[in-house]
């Protein structure tokens, strides 16, 4: 258990500060969007890039919010249970974001299907042929990066999540009360 909280961490950690580079990247891009348009020498693939890597920073920065406990609630009916209800409604809150965060791995799997992937010997074609899951070829409009890239994202934060949403769910369950963490990064 102890690993698994380190891991979390450690994960939280980087997440936390790919997030933040992703945020000076995104500045940086939309400066330089501004200023080409301006000079009337639009760089069209800054839009893209700038989306990209908003999609990107999101999905970071909500695991690091879950491990923290930090998402926007209404706490109108918690604070006016009793310390045990309480207890349990976090419990359940756990429990809930574990299970979504389980049901997004499976989808991703689904979606992916890595394993039809290897079977067809990393053949896209292959793989297109026996699935009809076009996946792997589709690209992006300006950058011309194959949007898969972009799209693990999504493995990437379901598989984090259920990391971060199991710890949670342990320390909601057998160790200290249900607080949000206040981390700096």
């Amino acid at each position: 258990m102890q690993l698994l909280r380190k891991l979390s961490s450690g994960v939280a950690w980087l997440e936390c500060w790919l997030a933040a580079l992703l945020a000076g990247v995104i500045s940086v891009l939309i400066l330089l969007n501004v200023i080409s348009r301006a000079l009337g020498m639009a760089i069209y693939w800054v839009d893209e890039l700038a989306i990209y890597a908003m999609v990107w920073m999101t999905f970071l920065a909500t695991s690091v919010v879950i491990k923290r406990r930090q998402t926007l609630s209404v706490t109108l009916l918690p604070d006016l249970l009793p310390d045990s209800a309480r207890r349990w409604l976090g419990v359940f809150s756990d429990l809930m974001v574990l299970l979504f965060a389980v049901l997004l791995v499976y989808f991703c799997i689904i979606w992916f299907d890595p394993v039809t992937l290897l079977q067809s010997g990393w053949d896209v074609q292959a793989f297109q042929m026996d699935t009809f899951n076009f996946i792997y070829a589709e690209s992006t409009n300006t950058l011309g990066v194959k949007k898969f890239w972009i799209w693990l994202a999504m493995p990437w934060v379901a598989l984090t999540l259920v990391l971060h949403a199991s710890i949670n769910l342990m320390d909601a369950l057998f160790g200290e009360p249900v607080v949000a963490v206040q981390e700096t990064a």
